[in-house]
């Protein structure tokens, strides 16, 4: 049974916006251990939005961002995307790295420890949302965009015009050494993975 996130009702999308939050927070919790140090995080908030809306969201069409993009095998099959503007993926190679690059995200160092620490936080995620709805979740090999905003979501929307033109969209901040890292999630199920999703945590079928 195929169930569109536009479609949703309320109890549905408390429903994801609750898995949402849990792996958020076990992002940050990987991103602690990934830096070594205390990583604090906003409180997440969680909407489901239109994906031509995403460069707005990220200050325009043509501001530069960097994204790292997974596919999602397992139980359930879909997208996951973790998107950051350049200013705070400077400053989280700055921390990774302990020193500011003169490069910023362009060079091959910078885009290593980018697309590894996008593979650890998303899959982190992934773990989160698998343990939370008892389903076995199986992330791709990363792949790493950096782009202008615009740009980066018409590949992406071409990728996924016969799945869904919207996605579950987790906009949190996390917080380390006094620097603030803004970080989105967009997970976008396949129609029927969806289902399976919302099934599995007891919101739709059970009735």
């Amino acid at each position: 049974m195929a169930i569109k996130l536009e479609n949703l009702n309320t109890k549905e999308l408390d429903a994801l916006k609750e898995v949402g939050n849990i792996g958020a927070g076990n992002a940050a919790t990987a991103l602690s251990q990934i830096l070594s140090k205390r990583v604090d995080m906003t409180v997440p908030r969680a909407r489901v939005l239109s994906l031509d809306k995403v460069p707005e969201l990220l200050g325009g069409t043509e501001n530069l961002v960097v994204g790292v993009y997974l596919r999602i095998f397992g139980d359930i099959q879909g997208n996951i995307m973790f998107l950051l503007p350049t200013k705070s993926a400077e400053k989280l190679v700055g921390m990774l790295l302990g020193e500011i690059i003169e490069d910023g995200v362009q060079g091959e160092i910078s885009q290593s420890a980018i697309m590894e620490v996008g593979n650890i936080l998303t899959s982190s995620y992934l773990n989160a949302l698998s343990a939370f709805a008892g389903l076995t979740v199986v992330p791709s090999t990363p792949a790493l965009a950096y782009d202008m905003a615009g740009a980066i979501l018409s590949t992406i929307l071409i990728e996924l015009s016969e799945v869904s033109d919207y996605a579950l969209l987790i906009e949190t901040e996390f917080i380390g050494d006094g620097e603030a890292i803004d970080g989105n999630f967009f997970m976008i199920p396949d129609l029927d993975s969806l289902y399976v999703l919302l099934k599995t945590i007891g919101v739709v079928g059970n009735e």
